[in-house]
């Protein structure tokens, strides 16, 4: 089974890549899957605009790089209340090679009152193109990560139990 993690944060810095590389290191040691990765600041992707954004070169890449996969992690900041638009616009010009995988999400913000959203952009998927989704994601705050990147025990268990269930969902998904 091949799995792809996305890094959507374009921040130097970033939580939310903090959490896919914890994710990565989980499965890597297991040796259950095929992992890939894919961080949006190595793109440079159009805005989508419904038309010509589609033809572009790291667009065709993007598409091919989600259609060789059979599931999706995708690693989301949070902005005001919703995942960032790196992350939005990357779904809009690829999201179509989701349908019928399993994706879930790993989610960091600055507050702790924004963890419901990622619903919006999961019933999108769920809807306009029948991805499974984990119901299970991390959501990690401000205070979950230290300065230096080291995220508490608890977020660590978070991801450890995602990872889990996420291979669980996605291996039942593929044998089906």
């Amino acid at each position: 089974m091949k799995i792809l993690i996305v890094s959507c944060s374009l921040h130097p810095e970033s939580r939310s890549r903090r959490l896919a590389g914890e994710l990565e290191s989980i499965w890597r040691a297991t040796g259950r899957a095929e992992i890939s990765t894919l961080d949006l600041r190595d793109l440079e992707l159009p805005a989508c605009d419904g038309t010509s954004a589609y033809g572009h070169p790291d667009t065709v890449k993007l598409q091919g790089i989600f259609k060789d996969t059979d599931a999706v992690v995708l690693a989301v900041p949070i902005y005001n209340y919703d995942i960032n638009a790196a992350a939005k616009n990357a779904i809009e010009l690829a999201g179509r090679q989701l349908t019928g995988k399993v994706a879930g999400f790993l989610c960091s913000a600055g507050g702790e009152r924004s963890y419901m959203s990622v619903m919006a952009v999961a019933n999108s998927l769920m809807l306009d193109f029948r991805t499974v989704i984990l119901p299970r994601f991390v959501y990690a705050g401000k205070s979950d990560v230290s300065d230096s990147g080291e995220l508490s025990n608890e977020i660590r268990e978070r991801v450890t139990q995602f990872g889990e269930e996420f291979l669980t969902l996605a291996q039942a998904l593929q044998s089906a």
